[in-house]
């Protein structure tokens, strides 16, 4: 059995949901896992946070355009009136609880439980939808069996375990529709996988299923050399490695969730990228197989903020990065790159929410220099760190000041941290000499 995901661009128009339609029903059983409609999660956010700040009418307006939507959305998908008015039923019994939401004190529970109607929304009304087209479906819901341990991993064996009996308990169907990104946490709440977490959600089932294949579909035809946002004929690249596909995916490939192809590698699940505007183009396939060495992809993160620790006395004493180390780690702040001198280390981090105790804390015991609006563009290949060409990178950026390299900790990866105003230069340059044949 096949696990197929559809993001929020494939299921957000009705002419998306009804090519959705067409690409899964080939006959064979799947296990569908769909995102909430594109959109929708935004509208959830804003409506949370009016919340969050006591806007109830603000909220209340919100709620009420999002369901106008969606009425109109279910009146051009559904012409039959029995199923019609069933889904209507069901959306104005999630809208009531989004008003309802308004009038509670505001907690992360909540704003977890409003985020979750999204793809609620999406599942029960595409699953309508496939039985008005005489298609046999049925819902899994993930609040029954998806959820995430204290340390906010996927909790592989209550998912197994609880997938199998939903599985039972579902009628006998060609289609099992499921959400993505909703969970339950460590104390039964309702949680989620973050953003993008539609995908990891797919791999988790792929992995407890023993799927023979995942496949993520968005609107795009697989992932691409370089970012098609900035940088223009750009590439889908065929082939990809778990270790290729998981360093573009961490250091900015937008299409895939960082975590995706965690759950499948240790099973040599495939992971197929494909496009639902293009259903017949190849896509990226993404396995256990490495093709050819070298940089086969480019990618970009922005948002990225360097700290300079600088203390000669100390630098050189046991146990002095260790308690660099602590104090992300109190912090819960992860660290993208490092580098170390004699008398300085260099860091960076993506999330600076804590950015101002984390300084506190290390000015204790050292100089500090922060550098914000930096990117880290991240350049990923089988054995890249070996490749005889690897040098001529730095004669390409000549001109582009490079805050910080991170070379030899992956043989997949090579990182370049910048500011953020160079990197569109940079991207392009580097995509003229790797994929465009401009020689040195």
């Amino acid at each position: 059995m096949k696990v197929l995901k559809f993001g929020g661009t494939s299921v957000g128009s009705v002419k998306n949901i009804i090519n959705v339609k067409n690409i899964i029903n080939d006959g064979n059983k799947k296990v569908v896992v769909l995102s909430a409609m594109s959109g929708t999660t935004n509208e959830l956010v804003a409506i949370a946070s009016h919340i969050k700040n006591k806007n109830s009418n603000e909220a209340i307006n919100k709620i009420h355009k999002l369901h106008e939507a969606y009425s109109l959305t279910i009146d051009e998908l559904l012409s039959s009136k029995t199923l019609n008015n069933e889904t209507k039923n069901y959306v104005s019994d999630v809208f009531s609880l989004l008003i309802n939401s308004t009038y509670k004190t505001f907690s992360k529970v909540l704003e977890n439980e409003i985020l979750a109607q999204g793809e609620l929304l999406s599942t029960f009304m595409f699953n309508c939808y496939l039985k008005q087209e005489g298609v046999r479906s049925a819902i899994l819901p993930a609040l029954n069996f998806m959820r995430i341990d204290t340390a906010k991993e996927p909790d592989l064996p209550y998912i197994k375990e609880h997938l199998s009996k939903v599985f039972s308990a579902a009628e006998a169907s060609d289609i099992y529709i499921t959400q993505g990104f909703i969970c339950l946490n460590a104390d039964k709440e309702i949680s989620n996988l973050q953003r993008g977490g539609s995908d990891y959600t797919a791999t988790i089932i792929g992995a407890a299923i023993k799927a023979e294949e995942v496949q993520i579909w968005t609107d795009i035809d697989g992932m691409h050399n370089n970012d098609p946002r900035y940088v223009e004929n750009t590439r889908p690249i065929s082939n990809l490695s778990y270790d290729e596909a998981a360093e573009l995916a961490y250091f900015g490939a937008k299409i895939l969730h960082p975590q995706t192809v965690t759950p499948v590698r240790s099973d040599c699940i495939p992971v197929r990228l494909k496009n639902t505007m293009n259903p017949v183009a190849h896509g990226t396939l993404i396995s256990s197989k490495t093709a050819e060495n070298g940089i086969k992809a480019i990618a970009a993160k922005d948002n990225i903020t360097a700290i300079k620790i600088k203390s000669g006395r100390m630098l050189q004493a046991h146990g002095f990065l260790k308690k660099i180390f602590e104090v992300f780690e109190v912090y819960e702040t992860s660290i993208d790159m490092i580098t170390t001198s004699e008398v300085a280390v260099s860091l960076t981090i993506d999330d600076d929410r804590n950015l101002s105790k984390i300084v506190a804390e290390l000015e204790k015991f050292a100089l500090i220099e922060v550098d914000k609006n930096q990117s880290i563009v991240c350049l990923v290949g089988h054995a890249v760190v070996n490749h005889k060409q690897t040098y001529k990178l730095f004669k390409i950026l000549k001109d582009v000041k490079i805050r910080m390299i991170s070379y030899g900790g992956s043989k997949n990866n090579i990182s370049l941290l910048i500011n953020s105003n160079d990197k569109v230069k940079t991207l392009s340059m580097l995509n003229g000499y790797l994929f465009e044949l401009v020689t040195l």
